[in-house]
């Protein structure tokens, strides 16, 4: 059948009809901010719906936000921008007319009314997903510390082709277009840019130190020595990394930090050799970063996203599965940070102590307890393995080791290093849930109580994952634009890869027989080596 092509009549009667809709939920509306949905209209309907969303799910969709950017009118951008900018400015020059302070409540609303509008019908036709994310983010310093970052590591030039420089040139208008913002706001407002301003000073300077470690001559433990001299020399690279001026975290600006600990810098074995560092905060505590330079921290800022998303949606379904959704920042594409967990490898906790049950008899011992264990640090370790092995399986998050499992000394068991996702993984015949064979012998084997209740949560956790599967589906085709590795390797089958997990074909009685049988065969390959396929399986985590 020919291609009917849609006349203006059906387009404006579909319109008419939108505004009849009972409003769509804001997990739905973000669909319409995909590359399917090019009328503006209906954009607009999604960003007007986004609005009914709290700042703290908004956090959760920014990152896909920010990518939906590409797909908005460039040109609308620019003029809206060129519109807005105008507009504050001349509020700004009435303001230092008429002398009125920077923060009555008159003056916020004369500049975000005129700026950015009101949910009506008159500045409806103005809004944009750029102005919105702005608007939202001068209002909330913490989403504008995740904008900034989001949007500066777009502006990168990165010299391709046409389209990319086009994008490029959009993402450094809104960046100013925000900078203005700010700059013509309240006193907050201007605080908050001088913050950014002095972050991305930060790390400029923290990249060359590390630079400057990474050619030094010698072994790991000589760069260490040499980190730890730079960051106590007040005056290398113009900056005094132990004691500066009080400023949010980028990697988490609810923590404001004021110096780093030079004597407990030290260098990770890998061959990057990312340095973890020891901040001060003005609360007079330590929070524990990993800067890793030469690597994207893209791909793991996502998974890391998501991990969180998932867990906000199950504790809203009160069921805590004790994740550990630490936090990661790419601040360009070659360098980032990580938020440092207290914790051990299973390897090294196999190594140290001969089995997991030992690790935690170690730091939790009771008598009488079920294998002399505290009952809750073995209801945090069961509940932490169903909730990763669910969202490892639904992410197809792939090369899982004995390394890269990590124990902490109350129970939780959490992945790091998502280098392969969405099925990719180096070794063959990867098992379809990550279950090692010590990971079920710590629960008590496979006939166990815990073992049986490790399974339920499983199930749990899938079925309510699943009733959120247009919201997850959503958020990634969001990100089939955005340099994230395994998404750019094929990106029209990125949705797909995560769709099929979900099984959303089947009843939900039917999804956790399906679940029982993946569960089944990637216990029976590690537990019982019977055939050739198994073996393999077993394989996998030997490697």
């Amino acid at each position: 059948m020919p291609f009917k092509e849609i006349s203006q009549g059906e387009v404006r009667q579909a319109l008419s009809m939108m505004k009849q809709w009972a409003p769509m939920d804001v997990e739905d509306a973000l669909e319409l901010l995909t590359p399917k949905f090019t009328h503006p209209a209906v954009r607009k309907y999604a960003i007007s719906r986004l609005k009914q969303a709290p700042d703290e799910d908004l956090l959760l969709y920014l990152l896909q936000l920010v990518q939906a950017l590409k797909y908005e009118d460039f040109m609308e951008i620019h003029d809206v921008v060129v519109l807005s900018n105008e507009m504050s400015t001349s509020v700004t020059s009435r303001r230092s007319e008429d002398d009125v302070p920077d923060n009555t409540e008159n003056n916020n609303s004369v500049v975000d009314n005129n700026t950015f509008g009101d949910p009506t019908e008159s500045t409806e036709e103005r809004l944009s997903l750029a102005t919105f994310l702005i608007s939202r983010a001068r209002n909330n310093a913490v989403l504008a510390n995740y904008l900034y970052w989001y949007l500066l590591i777009e502006c990168e030039d990165r010299q391709t082709g046409a389209q990319d420089l086009a994008i490029r040139s959009m993402y450094l208008t809104v960046m100013r277009n925000f900078s203005h913002q700010l700059a013509t706001g309240t006193t907050e407002h201007q605080r908050t840019r001088s913050f950014l301003a002095r972050q991305q000073v930060f790390i400029d300077k923290l990249v060359k130190l590390v630079k400057t470690v990474t050619r030094e001559s010698g072994n790991r433990n000589k760069k260490a020595e040499r980190l730890q001299q730079l960051l106590a020399d007040p005056d290398a690279f113009k900056f005094n990394f132990a004691n500066f001026e009080p400023m949010p975290f980028p990697l988490d600006p609810n923590v404001t930090i004021k110096g780093i600990v030079a004597k407990k810098a030290s260098l990770f074995k890998s061959a990057l050799m990312p340095s973890k560092l020891t901040f001060l905060t003005t609360e007079g505590v330590e929070y524990e970063a990993i800067f890793k330079h030469g690597d994207d921290l893209r791909q793991d800022q996502l998974i890391l996203q998501m991990i969180t998303l998932m867990d906000k949606l199950l504790r809203r379904e009160n069921l805590d599965l004790k994740l550990t959704p630490y936090k990661v920042l790419a601040t360009s594409s070659k360098h980032g940070f990580l938020q440092f967990i207290e914790s051990v490898t299973v390897a090294e906790a196999l190594a140290t102590e001969g089995s997991i049950q030992n690790f935690f008899r170690k730091h939790n011992p009771c008598e009488g307890a079920p294998y002399g264990i505290k009952p809750e640090t073995m209801d945090t370790y069961i509940r932490s393995c169903a909730g990763y092995c669910v969202i490892t399986y639904l992410l197809g998050v792939g090369d899982r080791h004995l390394d890269n499992l990590l124990l902490t000394s109350s129970g939780a068991l959490f992945h790091i290093d998502f280098g392969y996702i969405l099925g990719r993984d180096p070794k063959p015949l990867p098992p379809p849930m990550k279950l090692s064979k010590e990971m079920v012998e710590a629960m008590g084997g496979v006939t166990s109580e815990h073992y049986h209740e490790f399974r339920k949560q499983c199930y749990t956790a899938f079925l309510h994952l699943r009733r959120h599967a247009n919201l997850m589906l959503n958020l990634f085709s969001l990100m089939v634009d955005a340099s994230v590795p395994d998404i750019a390797l094929e990106p029209d089958k990125a949705v797909k890869k995560v769709q099929d997990k979900l099984r959303l074909d089947l009843g939900d009685e039917e999804a956790v027989h399906y679940l029982q049988n993946l569960l089944d065969m990637s216990v029976t390959a590690v537990m019982a080596v019977l055939v050739e396929q198994f073996h393999k399986f077993a394989q996998y985590w030997r490697k």
